[in-house]
């Protein structure tokens, strides 16, 4: 199995590059906010580390992003309970692809939290960082200090740049995107 790992800056259209293979994508985002909304085990553990924050079950993401807010360590305290349950749904989701010829891991901490093998093809997505922000304020719950946290806990784009094999330049045009998809495919087949 050919396991692609997406790398890049927050709004930088990971998800979407990552959906553009046409194979199975692990996106560790959509899995945390479902943890957010039926794992009560994650609500009680995050409850007890962060009382005062995280209240309520389901979770919701705005009490997240005020817990996040209320103290630099309080992102971490998250990532330290959320991390392992992630983990675990990424190794269900391997064994259940294993016969898959490619799969794409969309994990914005992938490099962070080493979750990347050595055999991993790694591919950068660039953008033009004016353009991820006027994407970025378009999103429902925008919030550029929230942004900038998880920019403080994440390695250099540059370093992930270095690390990677291929890099696919997001201009936010579909077409662009297919065919850089096709080429990189071409290449590791």
């Amino acid at each position: 199995m050919i396991r692609i790992g997406i790398l890049g800056d927050i709004g930088s259209g990971k998800s979407y590059v990552a959906n553009s293979f046409g194979y199975p994508v692990f996106n560790a985002d959509s899995e945390v906010g479902k943890l957010y909304k039926k794992n009560k085990k994650i609500f009680i553990k995050l409850n007890k580390s962060l009382p005062k924050h995280i209240t309520q079950f389901p979770i919701k993401k705005q009490e997240v992003t005020k817990t996040v807010l209320a103290n630099k360590n309080n992102l971490r305290k998250i990532i330290k309970i959320i991390h392992p349950e992630i983990r675990k749904k990424m190794n269900i989701f391997l064994k259940k692809n294993k016969k898959r010829k490619l799969i794409i891991l969309d994990i914005p901490l992938l490099l962070e939290n080493k979750i990347n093998k050595k055999k991993d093809i790694l591919i950068f997505i660039q953008a033009n960082r004016s353009e991820i922000s006027k994407r970025l304020k378009k999103r429902p719950n925008f919030n550029s200090k929230i942004i900038n946290r998880f920019r403080k806990i994440q390695l250099s784009l540059d370093y992930k740049r270095k690390k990677s094999n291929f890099i696919i330049k997001n201009n936010f045009t579909n077409k662009t995107i297919k065919n850089q998809v096709r080429y990189i495919l071409k290449q590791i087949h």
